[in-house]
């Protein structure tokens, strides 16, 4: 009988073990319910099982289920008292925590560090120490948590008395003071302490490693990497990090191809190397031979998309990732914002902003700035504006953005009513400011009004002009006709011109056909640019125009003399959230190609019947009038409103962007576009925006 009863108790305590191992497993994979049935089925309830569902029910973060079970607890012991205060702190319930600290009726050592670590991690660095310095005992686990602290808040010569006082310094409290030197840039002492360790594990070695790389001495973290004797995927990946962050990829590339276990992080890491550098098909490839991914994977890459202009790429891995059901993170949302913003897709734009108020990030100053960009960007003027009412902590980069985003639309006024509002409530203006206050006033023809803004900007606002601001000037001047004052005004500038100032004059030439200044200040640019065609083109323009081909033909043997190429005219259309490109001339790459001639037919027989005249000076070639209309025809942004026109629903607008500047032709046939269909353009060219309707242009023909 006594046997049997020996055999029942062991198998009861076998079961018990058992089930409490299966509890803590269920909790620590997050199945927290599963946990809670094995719990329940137990006949015999232990204090170690009830501490198990306990801690369980914390790490799931359900601290109010958890303090119900603490409360049926029959008996306690302080091992339970522990568990509910670590809980708390890992739960970020300090005030929880301290009330439990204080009630329990029995404290060990494990209390004392517990209450002192949850302070820290709170950042309540005094309360941590005033703890410290009562606790009636210490071990090294203690002195370790306070020493953290004092690194946390900067107070590193204190961390080194309290690490002197310590009676006992472990591995990790060594490896503390390392890393505390390390982020305060000290780095002899850092490499004192590790010198003079006695033992030394893989974590001191990799803390030295990143430390230096922290610290922009990348040689010096390689020549400790490559005498560790032994390394882990952190190891690798803090030197991996080294050399992509200070542009070193061709070193970085190597260890990435040694390393033994390439982890996400690492990957991450390579990819945004590789995209910095303008290897993005390097990029890409990592990306596709990953085996797993985290949505940090998806955001480095599309940020690479983004940042080196492959807006479409973005938008379509962007897509895909919403196919694998992976959410996006904040990054790789205002990424695709930004693409949005470079490609005016608005469809898309609204999209993400529907995501970053689902997941409550448009409360974010930054957020709400992006958005505001974006949607000046895709010529939605008044959902900018909402956006930028319904923010009252509003920064200096919203009112920038729509300050700017007035001027591209023309709306010279509203720029300055923005401009005056802003000064009124005490935000000074910066230097981006009186860029976009500078171009309102040359967009909308304000010659006074620009240069009493210039002249105030250093006596009244501190703000030192610089070759952005004067190349306003040169630019406002210039497209009031005044371009001889513009040159007066570029030789009285007390810093050297740059390509911007010379390109707002050469502009200018071409707008008001001054050949002797277009040639002074092409050959400007071609000093200070000489790979750039842009001054090349609008010289040829202002030669071609007044049919003297001999000097177009020798610019464009010069052209090819130096290896410059022309960027083709480019233009593009948002349909139901996909983008279609178009190119001059009649490319047959569109699969609707056919529709949209018979479409630019149907435009060319109305266009004529209400008067319009194709204006030959806008074609670049030495051909006859008839070839120059029919070249004219085919410009791509006709393409690409022809294809709005076929598309894009009756009473919306059609949304149309262009790379380079808009041609006077196509301007004046998109003005009669809009009269005779009925329909509402809005272009958007390299210089500002176009709005199309009823036969005129917000621009006044001032452009």
């Amino acid at each position: 009988m006594r046997v049997r009863f020996i055999l029942s108790r062991k198998y009861c305590t076998s079961f018990a073990i058992s089930s409490n191992s299966q509890i803590a497993r269920y909790a620590r994979l997050g199945q927290i319910e599963k946990a809670r049935r094995v719990f329940d089925q137990m006949p015999d309830k232990t204090i170690v099982s009830w501490n198990s569902i306990v801690a369980g029910y914390f790490q799931s973060n359900q601290p109010g289920e958890a303090r119900k079970l603490f409360d049926r607890m029959l008996e306690r012991n302080t091992v339970s008292w522990n568990g509910l205060i670590s809980g708390y702190v890992k739960n970020g319930m300090i005030i929880e925590a301290r009330k439990v600290f204080d009630s329990m009726p029995e404290r060990n050592v494990v209390s004392w560090t517990s209450m002192v670590r949850g302070y820290v991690q709170e950042g309540r660095i005094s309360d941590a120490e005033s703890l410290f310095w009562q606790m009636p005992e210490r071990n090294v686990v203690s002195w370790t948590v306070m020493l953290g602290g004092l690194i946390q808040e900067g107070r590193i010569d204190e961390a080194r008395r309290l690490y002197d006082m310590m009676p006992e310094k472990d591995v990790v409290t060594r490896t503390n003071m390392i890393g505390g030197y390390f982020q305060v840039g000290r780095l002899a002492e850092a490499r004192e302490i590790f010198d003079e360790m006695p033992r030394r594990n893989v974590v001191s070695w990799t803390m030295m490693v990143s430390g230096y790389v922290h610290n922009n001495q990348v040689d010096i973290a390689r020549k400790l990497f490559e005498v560790m004797p032994e390394k882990n995927e952190v190891s690798w990946t803090a030197m991996l990090i080294g050399y992509t962050q200070c542009g070193r990829i061709e070193e970085a590339s190597e260890l990435f191809h040694a390393m033994p276990d390439k982890s996400v992080v690492a990957c991450n890491a390579i990819i945004l190397g590789y995209g910095q550098n303008g290897e993005v098909a390097k990029a890409r490839e990592v990306f596709d031979n990953m085996r797993e991914r985290d949505d940090r994977t998806w955001s480095a890459m599309i940020k690479v998309y983004e940042r080196k202009g492959f807006e479409l790429e973005a938008l379509d891995l962007f897509t895909l990732m919403q196919r694998e059901s992976v959410r996006p993170n904040f990054p790789s949302l205002i990424s695709v914002l930004s693409v949005c913003g470079s490609l005016a897709s608005l469809d898309y734009g609204r999209q993400i902003h529907a995501q970053l108020v689902r997941n409550q990030f448009d409360h974010d100053v930054y957020v709400a700035s992006v958005l505001v960009t974006m949607y000046v960007k895709c010529g939605n003027l008044v959902k900018a504006n909402q956006v930028f009412n319904r923010f009252a902590a509003k920064d200096i980069v919203m009112w920038n953005s729509m300050i700017t985003g007035y001027a591209q639309h023309g709306l010279g006024e509203k720029a300055l009513q923005v401009f005056q509002e802003m000064c009124s409530l005490g935000i000074s203006p910066d230097e981006i400011t009186f860029i976009g206050v500078l171009s309102a006033c040359s967009y909308s023809g304000k010659v006074e009004k620009g240069f009493e803004i210039f002249e105030t900007m250093k006596s009244k606002y501190q703000v030192e002009p610089r070759t952005e601001h004067y190349a306003c000037m040169v630019d406002l001047l210039g497209r009031a006709g005044k371009v001889k004052d513009a040159m007066d005004l570029i030789k009285k500038m007390p810093v050297e011109a740059d390509a911007v100032v010379w390109g707002a004059l050469l502009g200018a030439c071409r707008q008001h056909m001054k050949l002797d200044l277009a040639e002074v200040a092409a050959k400007k640019l071609t000093e200070l640019e000489p790979n750039k065609a842009g001054p090349y083109v609008l010289l040829s323009n202002i030669y071609a125009s007044q049919g003297r081909w001999h000097d177009v033909a020798e610019l464009r043997k010069n052209m090819r003399t130096r290896s410059v190429s022309k960027s083709p005219g480019c233009s593009w259309i948002e349909v139901e959230k996909n983008v279609h490109m178009f190119t001059g001339g009649e490319s047959t790459g569109h699969p609707d190609h056919a529709m949209i001639m018979r479409m630019l037919e149907k435009l060319g027989v109305l266009l004529r019947e209400a008067g319009y005249c194709p204006d030959a000076s806008f074609v670049l070639h030495d051909v006859e009038e008839e070839e120059k209309a029919h070249s004219l025809g085919y410009h791509s942004e006709k393409l690409a409103i022809a294809y709005g026109l076929l598309k894009v629903p009756q009473g919306m607008p059609i949304r149309v962007m262009k790379n380079l500047r808009v041609c006077g032709d196509c301007h004046s046939a998109i003005k009669l576009i809009s009269k005779v269909m009925g329909r509402e353009v809005i272009l958007r060219d390299a210089n500002r925006f176009h709005h199309f309707k009823d036969g005129l242009c917000s621009c006044r023909d001032y452009w």
